[in-house]
């Protein structure tokens, strides 16, 4: 068994080596590269941080190009996420097999209260979070591939202009600052996004909320009114 094990860890030494070779390949075909290098990370092939560093060394060198890398990563990553998606919904439970079943339930149990928008607050935060769970069990429950890839392609857009922002404003500094502050920058705008539609969800349950909140509006809008006219009266 241990022979086996050793075996077996040997295998995926070799593997990750080739694996980080084939990314230095790739990235040296630099926009096409970088989609490729997306769309391979988002489906079974792990290149960690390869896409990100590409992304953000290509932005650094060209910064007019920036827009461009965006969206080549923002659409690499999308399509391979949506080709995982349907793996994993044709594959079923067994898709999830790899993964331990505390973390499958913990997964299940976003999705089954905030459906998609459990993936794309998972796309906002920053690794090791195990954003490719949240891919394949929203394709084992079979959610609408429609709002899965808006959700992928929204939660991709924010991080990859944001990386690709500060390495074309910033440059070598860029890396510094992504190190420090984003995993505060995804935590913090999740938060936000949850908050907003969970205020929402609570709002529609509770009519009587929404309808007290439309009439301090209109005071409020009443009292403006009110406000300008006394104001040009005087200067009249």
């Amino acid at each position: 068994m241990k022979l086996f094990l050793f075996s077996i860890g040997s295998f995926l030494a070799k593997m990750s080596g080739k694996l980080a070779k084939f990314g230095t390949y790739v990235a040296a075909f630099g926009g096409p590269g970088l989609f490729v290098l997306c769309l391979l990370d988002s489906t079974f092939v792990p290149l960690p941080s390869s896409a990100d560093a590409l992304l953000i060394f290509l932005s650094m060198a060209n910064p007019h190009w920036m827009p461009l890398y965006v969206l080549l990563a923002v659409l690499g990553s999308t399509i391979g996420c949506v080709i995982l998606y349907y793996v994993s919904r044709r594959a079923g439970s067994r898709a999830l097999s790899r993964f331990s079943p505390a973390k499958q339930k913990r997964v299940k149990d976003w999705i089954d209260k905030y459906d998609v928008l459990s993936v794309l607050v998972a796309c906002l935060l920053p690794p090791p979070f195990p954003l490719k769970l949240f891919v394949v069990t929203t394709g084992v429950l079979r959610l609408s591939v429609v709002r899965f890839a808006l959700a992928i392609a929204a939660g991709r857009a924010f991080r990859y202009l944001l990386l690709g922002y500060l390495a074309a404003r910033y440059g070598e500094q860029a890396k510094e600052i992504l190190a420090r502050y984003y995993p505060w920058f995804g935590v913090g705008l999740a938060f936000i996004i949850v908050g907003f539609f969970v205020a929402r969800a609570l709002l529609k349950r509770n009519p009587e909320v929404v309808e007290s909140l439309e009439a301090q509006v209109e005071n409020l809008e009443a009292k403006v009114e009110n406000q300008v006219v006394q104001t040009l009266e005087a200067g009249n």
